[in-house]
């Protein structure tokens, strides 16, 4: 029997061509790769919150005494949320004690129970999962209400210039300046205590303003200082301990 050569030869290259078309997959048919880390859903960072109470620089009387221990009230604390934002930390700082009490809260707002007559300061951290990025939001500082408190003590006072940790050139004076505010409005004078043992300040006289100038200091030492605010009724209130280094 004769065998058609041409014949044959067509037939099995057409037969390849299938057998390949099969094996390289149906195009669109093929999942796609992951491609590693770069496809990975990218997490928006959180937004900062906006305090809303406490207000900064008031009095705060609308917390809820505690029947056990009238020296302590439940306050609500406020804010407008964060965008991108799963939860919160609110971070309450006693100025009085410097103590601090973090709290965490799944809205955006938390009862805390705090001391009564006492300053504080508060700020929020929004944070989101599955990123480490955080967002925090302003200070705000406020009196707690306390019992048959007629006049509250002013705030502490907060540094200005240098700055906390300000390494500063070399210079043979330095101007200290703060912010003082008190509820009442009826600050008199600030106290200014400096030198360079922490632990042993010597007080540089009351002064009437919130600026203390021409301060002598030398090359190479670090400095440290606070402020006593003192009121019309004598009620008095000690700044954190501030320091800086002159090069």
């Amino acid at each position: 029997m004769k065998i058609n050569t041409h014949k044959y030869v067509l037939a099995l290259m057409g037969l390849l061509m299938i057998v390949a078309c099969s094996s390289s997959g149906g195009g669109d048919d093929t999942p796609p790769t992951t491609g590693g880390e770069d496809d990975t859903p990218m997490i928006p960072a959180p937004t900062a919150a906006t305090l809303v109470f406490p207000e900064d620089e008031t009095e705060c009387n609308t917390g809820v005494v505690d029947p056990n221990n009238t020296a302590l009230s439940t306050v609500t604390f406020q804010w407008n949320a964060g965008q991108n934002t799963d939860n919160y930390e609110v971070s309450i700082t006693n100025l009085n004690t410097l103590n601090v009490i973090r709290v965490l809260s799944n809205t955006p707002q938390a009862d805390i129970k705090i001391d009564r007559g006492t300053p504080f300061s508060w700020f929020v951290t929004s944070r989101a999962t599955g990123t480490t990025e955080t967002a925090v939001s302003q200070t705000f500082r406020f009196y707690n209400e306390g019992a048959g408190i007629e006049n509250y003590a002013p705030f502490p006072a907060l540094a200005i210039a240098p700055a906390r940790g300000a390494n500063l050139p070399t210079s043979t004076t330095v101007d200290l300046s703060w912010s003082g505010s008190d509820i009442d409005d009826d600050i008199t004078s600030y106290e200014v205590f400096f030198g360079t043992d922490a632990a042993n300040l010597a007080s540089e006289g009351p002064v009437n303003t919130t600026t203390l100038e021409n301060v002598a200091t030398t090359a190479n030492t670090r400095y440290f200082w606070r402020v006593t605010t003192i009121d019309a009724q004598g009620n008095q209130s000690q700044s954190e301990l501030f320091d800086f280094f002159v090069n």
